[in-house]
């Protein structure tokens, strides 16, 4: 757990740090992925807390996830086709989803620190 805090907070300093920009055109295609990468951490922090988390499983996810909405954005832009709505409903449902879950999860959490008490 403290790898995975120390590689946020250092990811997040060099993203402040750094000065990287890319072409206005591959907009759509980083923000699928991003939403795709979003997704897989949410299911990590997740599946962390209902202690079924598989480090295999969360990098292919990962990168998997990313490349494939990449992918739908880039040939439905080939083809003149939104299938990048696809990515979104996809992964921004699940996103969700693995949100309430641990919101749940720390919720009953929480609520039985308070009964035990």
């Amino acid at each position: 757990m403290i790898f995975a805090i120390i590689g946020l907070l250092v990811g997040i300093f060099l993203g402040l740090r750094l000065d990287i920009t890319y072409p206005a055109k591959y907009a759509l295609y980083i923000s699928v992925a991003i939403l795709a990468s979003l997704d897989s951490v949410f299911g990590a922090v997740r599946s962390m807390l209902e202690d079924t988390f598989n480090t295999e499983i969360f990098v292919s996810g990962f990168f998997t996830n990313a490349i494939l909405a990449g992918f739908l954005a880039y040939i439905g832009d080939r083809l003149g086709v939104p299938l990048y709505y696809a990515a979104i409903f996809a992964f921004g449902g699940r996103l969700f989803q693995n949100f309430a879950n641990i919101r749940r999860h720390l919720l009953n959490k929480f609520r039985s620190r308070i009964t035990t008490k």
